[in-house]
């Protein structure tokens, strides 16, 4: 499977790429580097991104997941750029059960990308992001609310 990666402002980061479409971004650095054009916009975007010039991704995502998980992370990237929402109001606007939508935010393959980080507790601002610490989740919580 072919993997770039790339140096975020939290540390490294890994993208890969499955069958033409994004399936991971994992903290650390990948063993195996391979710069298809693909990987190559995904590390570009985020680049962009970070740099806050980008404020959302145009890559083709291909997350691995049950249909309930698929659906889920589609309601995530709902949540406007720069905003946040609990479980319960994204699962009362969309749906879906609040804490089936925490445990698919916990499986999130591509975040950041599919952006669970716009997710918050319901009782203090503690954002979650899988992999990283709810200190990077508040880094890009910060960074998209002072373009």
């Amino acid at each position: 499977m072919p993997q770039l990666s790339l140096h975020g402002p939290f540390g490294s980061l890994t993208v890969s790429e499955e069958d033409e479409g994004l399936v991971a971004l994992d903290w650390g650095w990948g063993g195996d580097q391979q710069q298809t054009d693909l990987l190559r916009r995904a590390r570009e975007q985020l680049h962009a991104y970070f740099d806050r010039e980008l404020r959302e991704f145009d890559l083709p995502l291909a997350p691995q997941g049950s249909a309930f998980q698929r659906a889920a992370w589609r309601a995530f990237g709902s949540v406007a750029f720069g905003s946040t929402c609990t479980c319960l109001e994204l699962g009362s606007r969309c749906g879906i059960d609040p804490r089936a939508l925490g445990r698919a935010r916990s499986l999130n393959p591509l975040p950041i990308l599919i952006p669970s980080h716009r997710l918050v507790g319901p009782r203090r601002p503690r954002a979650f992001i899988p992999e990283g610490t709810a200190d990077t989740a508040r880094f890009l919580i910060d960074l998209e609310r002072n373009p």
